[in-house]
């Protein structure tokens, strides 16, 4: 067991400095404080980082760590704090660690017996959970998901249970796909899209996930975050309720097709389970 004092004087401390996600009104006192103190400070994106800097009229040393390189230049991290210097990591914006570059300087800074102190700041995942209409007592932070679509619908699988809130990042180019799958696998839940968060375009788009599939898409930039509702059936559905209820359907000369979307909707079952689940009940 170990007890590291963030403020003790004569702590070497890394330092996490949480940055603007968009409006620069949102960087800290203390982060600019911080910044100004440090000896050097490491960074995902020297030229992204540079930028910001010079928007506070601050000139630092800059040195890139970002995932292709944090194992080995958290090495050097660590040697700058034996030798007492004042460090400072930041990523392009948000907080660094949280799907973004981080986590490993952490572990092998605190394996080294350093303090490691985060500076609070803009948080995109908090953001569009308290402005949506979801329940935020509870919530699962998932982040990206896999850009490999079978990939993605197989952590979709693990996560479609969850009785918490479920809160995703997602790229412009990928949110047509994301927003499809999330139909065809966790069934139709209210969600909410939040997009340009804290800029001047910031907008939140609201509604049932069969809803948010018949977007227009190319009007979506920006990154994003999606806000999911929580698995809330009070019981689990099993197939012999899915099989009686899609019975009583099919004898209206509803489509397979059709019939799948409509047990999705009622019983918040995935639609492509439903789907394969009465095509191979008929075989």
């Amino acid at each position: 067991m170990r007890r590291l004092k963030s403020f003790d004087k004569n702590a070497n401390v890394l330092y996490m400095v949480a940055v603007p996600i968009g409006n620069l009104k949102e960087m800290t006192p203390r982060a600019l404080e911080i910044l100004k103190e440090s000896d050097y400070i490491f960074c995902e994106d020297t030229r992204n980082t540079a930028s910001l800097l010079n928007k506070f009229d601050l000139r630092k040393e800059l040195i890139s760590l970002r995932e292709h390189n944090e194992s080995s230049v958290s090495n050097k991290v660590i040697d700058l704090l034996k030798d007492g210097k004042k460090i400072s990591y930041v990523s392009d914006a948000g907080y660094p660690g949280i799907s973004d570059p981080g986590k490993i300087l952490v572990k092998k800074v605190r394996e080294s017996g350093f303090a490691v102190s985060t500076i609070s700041g803009s948080n995109a995942l908090l953001n569009a959970l308290v402005s949506s209409s979801l329940d935020a007592t509870h919530f699962y932070f998932h982040g990206f998901l896999s850009s490999i679509d079978k990939k993605a619908k197989e952590e979709l699988e693990t996560l479609k249970n969850k009785n918490e809130t479920i809160i995703f990042y997602e790229a412009p180019h990928r949110i047509e796909r994301t927003t499809h799958l999330l139909y065809e696998v966790m069934g139709d839940r209210k969600a909410t899209i939040a997009r340009e968060l804290t800029k001047l375009n910031e907008e939140y788009i609201e509604g049932s996930l069969s809803e948010l599939v018949t977007l227009d898409f190319s009007t979506l930039i920006g990154e994003m975050v999606i806000v999911l509702e929580g698995n809330n059936k009070e019981e689990s559905v099993d197939d012999n309720s899915i099989l009686s209820r899609a019975d009583d359907l099919l004898k209206r000369n509803i489509s397979l097709k059709d019939v799948s979307d409509i047990i999705s909707f009622e019983l918040k079952v995935g639609k492509n389970y439903v789907y394969n689940l009465l095509l191979n009940n008929k075989k």
